[in-house]
């Protein structure tokens, strides 16, 4: 059974990767899988789920952007300060060995992608990553995935601060008409990207998991304020990584979201 309690533990480590995101480290494991997620409660503040960005069995890495309340009181704490984790919950990435993986990383989706990256090549996979962000400033966790071997990085920069300008969709879109053959591809970002990934993997026959999140509270299916239409499925407990067949049923994939209201919010 889930532990539905959190677990009170003091931040190790704290790092600026970029502008807005920070990674926490915490000298304690949830032994999560990549693409997983935990809740993270701040006393007095609020609870909100994270993705897991790197679990090595001994320590914990949350990577996360100050973009909301909750995340802004969480930028102002220091190494020692305490938060409350509980988890993991949710599917998660899976691969198998020796596999050739492509993987579409927008924004602070590259955290739980390159997490699976760092796994897959250790099992004999090799990967080309497709790394999204607005900036050069902005490009997340670039240098580990530097680090990494059998990982080839295609980058593409809104503004063509660095690698291709535009869409990194469109490097790979461009990798698949040419010369790629992907046995398997991953996707975590923006939705209007996954969209983009999806529609491509479908169309090109080649299986595809997506990172579909939607607003969720508990973490285990029984809030149910992450119901996605029609299909009434939790992202917490189906998701949040769903294969291309499943995510492509979720009739508002890549059209719209609900708020914590329950209105619907357009892409």
């Amino acid at each position: 059974m889930l532990d539905a309690m959190p677990h009170v533990v003091p931040i190790k480590a704290i790092r600026q990767e970029t502008p807005l995101v920070k990674s926490y480290v915490f000298d304690y494991s949830v032994g999560a899988m990549p693409g997983q997620f935990v809740n993270v409660w701040l006393p007095g503040v609020n609870e909100r789920p994270m993705s897991v960005a790197f679990d090595d069995g001994k320590e914990l890495t949350l990577a996360i952007a100050a973009v909301g309340s909750t995340t802004r009181e969480m930028a102002k704490m220091k190494v020692g300060s305490k938060i409350g984790i509980r988890g993991p919950y949710g599917t998660h990435f899976t691969y198998k060995l020796r596999q050739h993986i492509a993987m579409i990383a927008g924004g602070y989706g590259v955290a739980p992608l390159y997490f699976c990256a760092f796994n897959a090549v250790r099992e004999g996979c090799t990967v080309d990553f497709f790394l999204g962000a607005r900036s050069k400033e902005h490009l997340l966790f670039m240098n580990r995935l530097k680090k990494l071997k059998r990982v080839k990085i295609h980058i593409a920069t809104d503004d063509g601060s660095m690698g291709e300008k535009g869409y990194n969709t469109a490097v790979f879109k461009r990798k698949l008409k040419t010369s790629a053959s992907f046995d398997l591809i991953m996707t975590c970002g923006p939705e209007l990207m996954m969209k983009k990934v999806s529609d491509l993997a479908w169309s090109h026959k080649i299986p595809c998991q997506i990172s579909l999140e939607r607003y969720m509270k508990c973490g285990f299916g029984i809030c149910g304020n992450c119901v996605v239409d029609d299909l009434g499925i939790t992202t917490c407990g189906e998701g949040t990584i769903m294969d291309n067949h499943l995510a492509r049923k979720v009739k508002e994939f890549g059209v719209y979201h609900r708020d914590a209201e329950g209105k619907k919010r357009f892409f």
